[in-house]
């Protein structure tokens, strides 16, 4: 089946960067697009990029220029790197990729930038 673990999330202060890690299995990784979505408390749950499977890439304006998806096809895995990190990019972090028209989640990875 469907599984998506996200990691790498922690507690850092403003202006400093992060990576998230999401390791996919129990599907054909390459040829999906795969997303980062982001739930601050109290917030409905937003897109924050996303990546085809050639690449192409997209992002949320509230993170273009800051944050960077990319993938690793052999290795199963999709990463967000996160830098100049806000106080507002405060929230859970979660892998998602659609398969056969059914929306698939990680269990998310908490990220908190406070000083």
């Amino acid at each position: 089946q469907v599984q998506l673990v996200e990691s790498g999330g922690d507690l850092v202060q403003p202006g400093g960067s992060l990576r998230l890690s999401c390791a996919a299995s129990g599907f054909s990784f390459s040829i999906y697009a795969m997303k980062w979505y982001r739930q601050a408390p109290g917030k409905q749950r937003e897109l924050v990029a996303g990546i085809t499977s050639g690449g192409v890439t997209n992002y949320a304006d509230s993170v273009k220029g800051r944050f960077t998806i990319s993938r690793d096809n052999p290795k199963n895995t999709v990463y967000l790197q996160m830098n100049s990190l806000k106080p507002e990019d405060t929230a859970v972090y979660y892998c998602n990729v659609v398969r056969a028209l059914h929306d698939y989640w990680g269990q998310g990875t908490q990220v908190t930038v406070s000083s």
